[in-house]
């Protein structure tokens, strides 16, 4: 692939890249730049994370070295108890390799670190406590504020977090750093400050957060609004029939989201079409080349809720299928993990 064509490859469903021609220079520069994606352990990973793990195949398409990396310490910043730690680091690190596998990823340049590996070491802590001799409270405050769950009384290790996370660009030694929109003051806390210390600012790669399937943001600690990853087939379906997913409306649209940033870029991956069954009486099967074909039929009311979720189910069960044959040693590591 040409640069112009990897950059094609990584723009694909993102909401922002700071900056793209920056990106643009590096692809030209390096046969194989580096790129990161952080994930605090805090609570259990849910179909939601399938949108990283499929940008992230897309890197590695587009020739670039990946690391993901399993935040332990930040995740404790966070307040997940630090006894149960090792145990969730675990219950990540054994999942998200089967998720690389259910989209096909080739992982060969693909790596998991653990935070506190690296974060621990004395360089990096003469760093931080460098960093933090010229980061307000309040920068601090708002760079983690769509990230960190202050709450009523907020505490000091929530300050401490984005700091950390511009840090570990340096010490990853990666030229890109990729997360979710909702990580953004974070990533613009990084190029503003490392410079500061004498390092050089990475490219940032984001990607918008989806609706959860209760048409608002999908997360761990709401179990209705997300399709955990050892759900059962029944589980899968029951859940997307309960979905909000308006006739004719595409804002707050969980269903509608996850197949415009999972399951249709799999799909035409794939060079297949996404099947939509239905009875003869309500107009048969219907195949989609895209999915603003999908959005078009639906805002049109051309296509009826129902039969979206259906299609859904049986797309997220397939993806599904690798945590389902290992089933029996997932479901012991995630009781030890989230008693």
């Amino acid at each position: 692939m040409t640069p112009e064509q990897r950059l094609e490859l990584i723009k694909r469903n993102t909401q922002e890249i700071v900056t793209e021609w920056e990106l643009l220079e590096l692809l030209k520069r390096k046969t194989q730049p580096s790129v990161y994606l952080g994930t605090a352990i805090t609570g259990k990973p849910h179909i939601g994370y399938f949108v990283w793990v499929l940008k992230l195949a897309d890197f590695l398409k587009a020739g670039f070295k990946v690391k993901v990396l399993l935040a332990d310490l930040h995740g404790a910043l966070d307040n997940t108890p630090w006894e149960v730690l090792e145990k969730r680091y675990h219950y990540y690190a054994t999942t998200i390799p089967l998720m690389f596998t259910a989209v096909g990823a080739d992982i060969k340049n693909f790596e998991i670190v653990k935070g506190s590996d690296f974060q621990l070491k004395k360089e990096y802590l003469l760093d931080l406590l460098k960093m933090s001799t010229f980061t307000s409270i309040n920068d601090a405050r708002r760079a983690a504020a769509e990230v960190v769950k202050f709450g009523d009384n907020p505490k000091l290790s929530g300050l401490i977090y984005p700091l950390m996370q511009a840090l570990d660009e340096v010490y990853l030694n990666v030229d890109v750093q990729y997360g979710g929109v909702d990580q953004r003051k974070i990533l613009m806390f990084a190029r503003e400050n490392l410079p500061t210390l004498g390092y050089t600012p990475r490219v940032e790669v984001m990607t918008p957060l989806i609706p959860g399937l209760v048409g608002k943001k999908m997360s761990a600690s709401d179990p209705k609004s997300k399709i955990d990853l050892l759900d059962d087939e029944k589980t899968v379906q029951e859940k997307l029939k309960g979905a909000y997913c308006e006739e004719g409306m595409v804002e707050d649209n969980g269903v509608l989201a996850f197949l415009k940033q999972v399951v249709m870029p799999l799909t035409l991956d794939r060079k297949e079409k996404f099947l939509v069954e239905r009875p003869i009486k309500y107009g048969g099967a219907i195949l989609f080349t895209s999915y603003a074909e999908v959005e078009e039929a639906f805002v049109k009311k051309e296509l009826h809720p129902f039969d979206l979720k259906i299609a859904m189910a049986r797309a997220v069960n397939v993806l599904l299928t690798p945590f389902r044959k290992n089933k029996e040693k997932l479901d012991k590591i995630a009781k030890e993990a989230y008693k």
